[in-house]
């Protein structure tokens, strides 16, 4: 499969919308999905409800290398099960479709006493979406983040806002960024398959 049609959702934080996100991705480009590390929600987690938005049977969900017990950090989470998150044990999955990744967490979320996100992102030689969120300080979150990827030569595919809506901030961040604006998500107060599918539609990759 190219890598061009492989994506990782990255977020700039926790709770930002990395799952609709990889929900309205594996929609729009028919793909796999694979979450690396679940922490917490075993049987109710992030691959639950991308399979619940995208609605379509024929969907591979890929499972995760580590499921946690736990809704914490995964270095944390991994830590009260009993288990250390080993690098070497994560391998990209042999889709036969397109490809798309969600991160547990920002880029420097810790996945041992280590290492973090980043070296995942590292091992996996693939472009980043960056989902962004409005809050206050999220311009600078945005901000490091892009720095920190763009410091490690890490490619970035574009950045999407999900949530409230702020125009001179995501003016701002794509202004210093020169990244490609993919999507804009509204404030939605329900995600169902009928939203998933119409962001689908617009998504600019």
């Amino acid at each position: 499969m190219p890598k061009e049609n492989q994506y990782i959702i990255a977020g700039i934080g926790t709770e930002i919308g990395k799952t609709v996100v990889s929900a309205i991705l594996t929609k729009a480009l028919n793909a796999s999905y694979w979450k690396p590390v679940q922490s917490g929600n075993r049987e109710d987690g992030d691959a639950y409800h991308v399979r619940k938005w995208v609605n379509n049977e024929n969907l591979t969900i890929f499972p995760s290398t580590y499921e946690l017990s736990q809704p914490l950090s995964p270095h944390t989470a991994a830590e009260i099960d009993g288990v250390e998150i080993d690098l070497e044990k994560f391998q990209l999955p042999q889709s036969e479709t397109a490809l798309i990744i969600e991160l547990a967490g920002g880029i420097m979320v810790p996945l041992n006493s280590k290492q973090t996100n980043l070296d995942l992102i590292k091992k996996f030689k693939l472009p980043i979406i960056l989902v962004s969120k409005n809050y206050l300080g999220s311009i600078n979150h945005t901000l490091l983040t892009f720095e920190l990827l763009k410091a490690h030569h890490i490619p970035i595919k574009g950045i999407i806002f999900n949530g409230p809506s702020n125009p001179t901030g995501e003016a701002f961040i794509e202004n210093h960024t020169r990244l490609p604006i993919l999507l804009r998500i509204k404030q939605e107060e329900i995600i169902h398959p009928e939203i998933i599918n119409q962001y689908a539609e617009q998504i600019q990759l």
